[in-house]
């Protein structure tokens, strides 16, 4: 059997702002659409599942996030994930110049949690808390290979 991933996916509270930031540090929007009815509710199992969907992909073509802002059911408020916590948390982007990245997500009120870490001159990385409560890791590769 053959498997790859598709795409990792997050719900959100507002997805034009959640857009922005990512579009900001260099994904490209590849769709959008508003979905709902039997199919929906039957794939994602919610009755009466009604949502605005984007896809977005990274410049290589191979990492794409599906983001959703739910209009029906009501999306559940619930508090931040820690790094600690059991299950998906974060989702995680190589950038070319962190320092860079971390500008643009200021812009967009988004910092680290901590800090800069180095990770033995081979990365430099970071975790920040994006839009809708998100952890997102940013790591510059120091050393190639």
């Amino acid at each position: 059997m053959t498997i790859r991933l598709e795409n990792v996916g997050i719900a959100v509270r507002d997805l034009d702002a959640t857009i922005a930031f990512f579009t900001d540090l260099g994904l490209t929007v590849v769709g959008r659409d508003t979905v709902s009815g039997e199919w929906t509710d039957t794939a994602v199992g919610l009755d009466g599942n009604h949502a605005k969907i984007a896809m977005l992909q990274t410049p290589d073509g191979q990492g794409r996030l599906e983001l959703f802002e739910y209009i029906n059911p009501q999306a559940i408020e619930t508090e931040p994930t820690r790094p600690n916590e059991i299950g998906m948390h974060r989702v995680a982007f190589s950038v070319e110049n962190i320092e860079k990245a971390l500008e643009i997500a200021a812009k967009h009120g988004c910092h680290p949690l901590r800090g800069v870490a180095n990770y033995k001159d081979i990365y430099k990385l970071t975790y920040l808390r994006g839009p809708s409560g998100i952890i997102v890791m940013l790591a510059e590769e120091l050393k190639k290979g």
